[in-house]
Order: structure tokens, then sequence, then C-alpha cells
């Protein structure tokens, strides 16, 4: 840990999503600095004894309490999490394996779990910032079903009481995936060709909020923004979650 990262003294950090690809380098980056990290594994995935070994391996432990609301909040209220990290999420392709349409995936995961998580944290008694990622381009009545169930659980996050930050990245980039996704890499990228002929006409603003990230650069972002004191009630949009 370097001189001018936070003291993880007394922090305990639960991160849901943590075998996402964003996920496992939130996990990576929180246990370097040195904080007490409980990556959340389902408990009925497959990779479940790989997962427990990686985590382990980054200095984490691992929680495989089930997704219902008495199991995870007596989790919760057991941990005493300071920080909560919803960084849950499901694709296209996974919603057509499990026959379900994309919007039926989203609303059981993007936003069910997420609410599911919330309220957990809200009733364990320890107050924990909860650190959500959302998406870029998210605000009230936008038909788009992903962006939908992000803006409904950021309007109960906002509700709720706790101390909270909001991310809302673009695009996600980088070859290393579990699961390849060549379109929407092709799709960043071409987003990012545009957006820089946006820069050099002027639309610096503009162009810096949708470009793509990594998800090195966005987990390196997030646990900085999570162990902010300052950051209490906190939107942070693409332009703020860079190196």
């Amino acid at each position: 840990m370097s001189a001018a990262d936070p003291s993880p003294a007394g922090v305990v950090a639960f991160v849901a999503g943590a075998t996402g690809y964003t996920g496992r380098e939130v996990v990576r980056e929180l246990a370097r600095r040195g904080v007490r990290t409980v990556a959340h594994v389902r408990p009925d995935t497959s990779r479940r004894d790989e997962w427990r070994d990686r985590f382990a391996a980054m200095g984490a432990e691992v929680d495989t309490t089930p997704w219902d609301d008495a199991s995870l909040t007596a989790t919760l209220a057991r941990l005493r999490p300071t920080h909560v990290f919803a960084l849950l999420g499901t694709t296209r392709a996974r919603a057509r394996r499990e026959r379900r349409s994309a919007a039926e995936g989203y609303e059981r995961v993007d936003y069910g779990l997420s609410a599911l998580l919330l309220r957990a944290a809200r009733a364990a008694g320890s107050r924990p910032r909860f650190v959500y990622l959302s998406a870029a381009g998210v605000s009230a009545g936008r038909g788009n079903p992903y962006l939908a169930v992000r803006w409904r659980l950021e309007e109960e996050l906002r509700a709720s009481g706790l101390p909270y930050v909001i991310a809302r990245p673009s695009f996600i980039t980088g070859a290393d995936r579990d699961e390849p996704r060549p379109a929407e890499r092709v799709a960043a990228a071409g987003v990012d060709a545009l957006l820089g002929v946006a820069r050099f006409v002027g639309a610096r603003r503009f162009a810096d909020r949708y470009r793509s990230t990594t998800n090195v650069t966005l987990a390196r972002a997030l646990v900085r923004l999570a162990l902010d004191p300052t950051a209490t009630a906190a939107v942070v949009e693409s332009e703020g979650l860079r190196e």
C-alpha cells in the first residue's frame, strides 16, 4: 500500500458480483490496500472452489450466502461491513441461455439482486457506504430496459439513508473476459473513434464521458471513491472514473 492510499483500519468490504469482470479487480484492489475483503460467490456455481482459491490468493475471504433477504441480512449483520459493493449484472446472451428476455434478465439480476442487497445493507445495522455500479446514460424516463432498471435502483439508493457512491461508466472493455463479447468490443472501438473526433472539434466533456475504460481502471476508481471519506452521496460519471 502506498503512502497516498487511505488507511484500511477498521474497513470491511463486502463485494457482490465479485466474480464479474469488474468485481474480481475490485476484490484485488481492496485486498492490495489491506482492506478486509469478503467476496460473495453464488452458492450454486460449479466454480465455487476455483473462485475460493483465486480470491484466497488475492488475500480475500469468500462468502456463499444464498440470495434471499433473511440470509443476506444475517450475513451482513454478522460481518458489519463498512462498505458494500453492488457490481451485479447480466447479459443478453446469459438471459437467452436461461430462456428469458433481456428485459427479464435485467429485472431479475441488475435490479432484483441489487435491490435485495440494498435492503439487506439497510437492515443489517452497520450503515455501510453502498457503492453501486450503474451505467452511462442513466436518467429518468429512459425506455431502454437496461438503463431503466438502473435508474430505479439509483432512486432507491438515494432514498435509502445510506451513504453511497453511484458510478456511471461507459463501455468496459478488455480481451480477458471469461465470456467473449466481440460485438461489444467493436462497438466500443467505433464509439471511441467517433468520440476522438468529437474531442478534436471541442466536445471534450462529452467525449470523456462516453469513451470506454478497462476493468482495472474502473476498479481502482471505485475503490478510491469508496474509501474517500468525503464521498458520502456521490454520483460519478465516466470522466470521474479514470486514473
